[in-house]
């Protein structure tokens, strides 16, 4: 079969960006093992795609379904291996940080931002001095 023009798929979708959403929809559900309408002719699935709708093999309906579920649909979670659970006990504190609650954090904030600004620029000063002393 001749070489597919995207004049041959205009007259199907009007709208190139249509046409390149659905072949490209259609080249992943080819990808993923769905029956081809046409003979595939060496072409890749992008190809066999537009010649597909060229053809008008299938439904514009069907696949603007599927573009629309494939872009809602959240993505499911990674599996985590086990040996990275092995890795994390979920019982145990694993950053080192403790439990404070609300009045102690209370005590330990500095009364106005000038105390944290103060003790921002004394650390900066002593992190210069050490780094000139090298």
């Amino acid at each position: 079969m001749a070489r597919v023009t995207v004049e041959d798929c205009i007259e199907k979708v009007p709208n190139r960006f249509e046409l390149v959403l659905y072949a490209s929809q259609r080249a992943r559900n080819i990808s993923r093992g769905e029956e081809l309408k046409v003979d595939r002719d060496n072409d890749k699935n992008p190809v066999v795609a537009l010649r597909e709708i060229a053809q008008e093999k299938l439904t514009l309906d069907h696949l603007k379904d599927d573009l629309v579920r494939s872009l809602t649909r959240a993505p499911e979670p990674e599996p985590v291996d086990e040996e990275v659970m092995d890795l994390i006990p979920t019982e145990q504190n694993i950053f080192g940080l403790q439990d404070v609650s609300a009045e102690e954090e209370a005590q330990n904030a500095p009364q106005n931002s000038f105390e944290n600004i103060n003790s921002i620029m004394s650390e900066l000063d002593r992190h210069r001095n050490n780094n000139n002393n090298y």
